[in-house]
């Protein structure tokens, strides 16, 4: 399969009506949103879903996430809409936010990984929401990325995981964000954070008072837990290269790594500490960090990283969202100095 790449900032026609074609034809199109690129199908066609199962390496108990173009998608998708839901949507749709809900009938065992629940959000690019419209159907997309590696963030790191696997990746230059949305689950009450992103914890306690924290925020799966939103599988948007976080001041930082042979994954401001270093943001901006560690990630690995010892941002707002994603991609080695 040949893969083809439309700069939909140069194209815009080209690229909604091809997108389009594929997409109702049951064929995958790596589609740009806010936060990564997202690997998308039609979510009502369970065998074009299972193509992303396919074209990802992905294990199929893995729910993905439904993406739609507007808010009078969303009821045909669920059994219910909560009160809480509407609030929240109000305040951050369109935008970096995954609500869960029970599901409809309509949708696939493929889209919500075997769960009475589905995932749906309503991204801010509004690229992404001119694909949706203009293919008539909601998408389900988890990230345009090989199972297991660091999440795109520019096209061509799609094409460097999905040459030759997929039909079509649309380009619209780097995402703002640069980490996965939110994922916030109202299947029940208080509701539940199982992913950490660009709408942080904080925002939305102040909304609608209460949510609990998922254990697996922070911490692994339990023994034979099943996982109840993307990114909560063991290791997750994982370099080849071996990562280590370490927690501690700089001076603690670089006493511990004095002398061993490995690359750094550090702060801007701070290289001129190391021989071999990769930054990831500003110490003091999360935002900062977000935008850049999956690229900082893949960067590694271009340069031929074996053993990477990482600094740790702060785990509070947005900061817990470029945390969860570092202690994943570390197969949660950290050291506590």
């Amino acid at each position: 399969m040949k893969t083809k790449v439309i700069d939909i900032t140069k194209q815009y026609d080209l690229a909604l009506s091809e997108s389009a074609r594929l997409l109702r034809d049951g064929e995958l199109v790596a589609i740009p949103t806010e936060t990564v690129y997202g690997l998308a199908a039609n979510a009502l066609d369970e065998a074009a879903v299972k193509k992303i199962y396919l074209a990802k390496g992905r294990p199929s108990d893995n729910p993905l996430i439904v993406h739609i173009s507007k808010m009078q998608e969303l009821p045909r998708l669920v059994a219910e809409v909560p009160d809480k839901v509407k609030i929240m949507a109000e305040k951050f749709w369109p935008g970096p936010l995954t609500m869960i809900m029970k599901k409809s009938d309509k949708i696939p065992n493929a889209v919500s990984g075997g769960l009475d629940t589905v995932a749906v959000r309503m991204p801010k690019s509004r690229y992404a929401r001119a694909i949706i419209e203009n293919a008539g159907v909601a998408l389900a997309a988890p990230s345009a990325n090989l199972s297991g590696s660091p999440s795109p963030t520019s096209a061509k790191y799609v094409l460097s995981d999905m040459n030759g696997r997929i039909p079509l990746i649309i380009d619209a230059g780097s995402c703002e964000i640069g980490v996965e949305s939110t994922v916030i689950s109202f299947a029940q009450e208080p509701p539940v954070l199982l992913r950490p992103g660009a709408v942080t914890l904080e925002e939305i306690t102040e909304l609608i008072g209460e949510v609990e924290v998922a254990h697996a925020v922070l911490n692994e799966l339990e023994q034979g837990e099943k996982a109840a939103s993307p990114g909560m599988k063991y290791k997750h948007y994982a370099p080849k290269a071996d990562i280590t976080i370490i927690k501690g001041s700089l001076d603690d930082f670089l006493r511990y790594i004095e002398g061993r042979d490995c690359f750094v994954l550090c702060f801007e401001g701070e290289e001129a500490n190391f021989e071999k270093c990769v930054t990831y943001g500003r110490e003091n901006s999360a935002l900062s960090q977000a935008n850049r560690l999956f690229e900082a990630l893949r960067e590694l690995d271009e340069r031929g990283a074996k053993k990477v010892y990482a600094r740790c941002p702060e785990i509070s707002g947005m900061g817990l969202a470029v945390y969860n994603r570092l202690i994943r991609s570390a197969g949660f080695n950290i050291i506590e100095l």
